[in-house]
């Protein structure tokens, strides 16, 4: 890592640098708050289920 900062340094590169790792964490982030929508989307489509076949066994016809 050292050396990759040197090298970066050396050439004046610096924001360069800064933009790589800002992008690489903006990724990471969007990744997860994707992961955890997609879970979130899970969950639903379980109670959702759950409750039609509640209503379907409780039917007050």
């Amino acid at each position: 890592m050292d050396a990759l900062i040197r090298i970066f340094a050396e050439r004046g590169d610096l924001a360069h640098l800064a933009l790589l790792l800002w992008a690489a964490s903006a990724s990471i982030v969007a990744l997860r708050a994707q992961a955890a929508l997609g879970r979130a989307t899970e969950r639903l489509d379980d109670f959702v289920r759950e409750l039609a076949r509640f209503n379907a066994r409780n039917r007050f016809d």
